[in-house]
């Protein structure tokens, strides 16, 4: 009989890693159970729209750009429509999240790209979306992961903050917490990982007060109080 795949041996290692006994091991099983089933929390119908939602959402919370989009979205519902405004003119919709002049800005110059140069749709291309303007590596990954069901993690402050707190990784900037996510999690868990280490960080792990106390990964925890 022919022996396993490479996709299948790739399968089983990853098994392996996520149901082995240590640390790491404890502490994906551990989120997994606390946050099934992980979504977003932006309210999107798409790839073009998770794009400027998560552009949006850079230094603002999910629950206010998920108010202010429904307006944009219905004034400008495309890449084509979008593209044909000037920043200007979109800046009154997006006032409440924030730096909206930059985010205008790159809005509306990342939709005229998408516009010329793929038909309206945002690429499926890690290096062609880092390319667009205003869009860096963190809101790629949540385009990859959730609009086009790559395996990628995005690094935003919560994710960044939890995975070095807890000893996932030992970084000093988002793309070194990043490769080191990637080395330490199984492929198929990296989308899922993204999730449960945001909610982790906006409902126990907390910037201001994490909830030591009540953490259950607090015994697998490198900064665990003593």
């Amino acid at each position: 009989m022919p022996g396993p795949s490479i996709m299948e041996a790739a399968r089983a290692a990853d098994q392996d890693a996520f149901e082995s006994g240590d640390r790491i091991g404890n502490i994906l099983r551990e989120l997994s159970r606390l946050y099934p089933n992980p979504r977003p929390e932006l309210d999107f119908g798409g790839a073009y729209e998770l794009l400027i939602a998560t552009i949006l959402a850079a230094q603002c919370t999910d629950k206010q750009v998920n108010r202010v989009t429904p307006a944009l979205f219905a004034a400008f519902p495309n890449a084509r429509a979008m593209a044909e405004q000037e920043p200007e003119t979109i800046e009154p919709y997006i006032h409440g999240c924030g730096f909206y002049r930059v985010k205008a800005r790159s809005i509306v110059n990342a939709s005229r790209v998408i516009a010329e140069q793929y038909g309206g749709e945002p690429p499926r291309d890690m290096d062609a979306l880092t390319a667009l303007p205003g869009v860096g590596r963190k809101t790629a990954n949540v385009v990859m992961a959730n609009a086009y069901g790559a395996d990628a993690i995005a690094v935003d402050t919560h994710v960044f903050r939890v995975s070095n707190l807890l000893g996932l990784a030992h970084a000093r900037t988002p793309e070194q917490t990043e490769r080191q996510l990637m080395d330490a999690i199984p492929k198929r868990s990296w989308s899922d990982a993204h999730h449960w280490l945001i909610f982790h960080g906006r409902r126990v792990c907390r910037a201001r007060r994490p909830d030591c106390v009540n953490c259950t990964l607090a015994r697998w925890c490198e900064s665990r109080p003593s």
